[in-house]
């Protein structure tokens, strides 16, 4: 470890402040749809490939992340190590793996969304990273800590869940269709959104597995947007399916 230049009080402050955003992000997000995906258009700037703008705007999260932590490599203990694996696993299949399994040859993203998620990824790798850099103190019997073991649990169920729905999503459609199919298998029987529904239990396990401060404000910055873009996605469903299931829900089911 070396001595942080930014104090842990005011790291904890900087956290705080940024768990603030993120609860205003998710109102906002309540009343305005992020312009990417289905809900892309040309209305809010200058549009770039989708599959191009997935690997610029993730790929900052673990550059960022190992930048900071070059120089703390050999006292990183091994629980440290699997928390940072597990980090790097999502990212590594959102960089190089996911974008390009995508049928949606010539789709394209605002440009503005690219950069405030290359901004949001940024300060998220950084606030993780300094705090392993800095102020983790872990040693390898939280291996065996409860909390490592259920938080490790959630991570992979979550995981999971959120692979083979994408896996799902994404061969709904044939190579070179474009139509947009309803998904009727597996658990979207019960929510429109399980890809996001394992995303949200992945950071769960995750922020629960290292019990620490940006752990669990990376977690409060996934409910503030996952949550409301189930609710866009689910509201889609019903507008463009007429014999949409009136039982399924968003993203928790049986809930919302």
């Amino acid at each position: 470890m070396h001595d942080p230049i930014i104090s842990w009080n005011n790291f904890q402050w900087f956290s705080y402040g940024w768990m603030a955003l993120a609860v205003l992000v998710f109102f906002l997000l309540l009343f305005v749809t992020a312009p990417y995906g289905r809900h892309s258009n040309n209305k809010w700037g200058p549009l770039v490939s989708n599959k191009a703008g997935w690997v610029v705007m993730e790929m900052p999260v673990l550059v960022v992340l190992f930048i900071l932590l070059r120089r703390s490599y050999a006292s990183i203990p091994v629980a440290g190590w699997v928390m940072i694996g597990l980090f790097a696993i999502h990212y590594l299949n959102r960089i190089f793996i996911f974008p390009f399994r995508l049928h949606t040859k010539g789709k394209k993203m605002p440009l503005i969304i690219v950069l405030s998620a290359v901004c949001f990824n940024l300060v998220n790798g950084a606030s993780i990273g300094y705090y392993f850099a800095h102020f983790a103190r872990y040693d390898n019997s939280w291996l065996t800590d409860a909390r490592f073991i259920i938080g490790l649990a959630l991570f992979l169920i979550g995981l999971y869940i959120n692979w083979k729905a994408d896996n799902i999503l994404i061969h709904l459609r044939k190579p070179g269709e474009t139509h947009y199919v309803l998904p009727q298998q597996w658990l979207f029987k019960f929510i429109s959104c399980p890809n996001l529904f394992g995303e949200l239990i992945e950071w769960l396990g995750f922020a629960i597995l290292c019990w620490n401060l940006p752990a669990f404000s990376f977690f409060v910055w996934t409910v503030a947007n996952l949550v409301p873009r189930a609710l866009s996605h689910h509201a889609w469903y019903k507008k463009h399916f007429a014999d949409y299931p009136d039982k399924r829900k968003a993203i928790l089911p049986f809930i919302v």
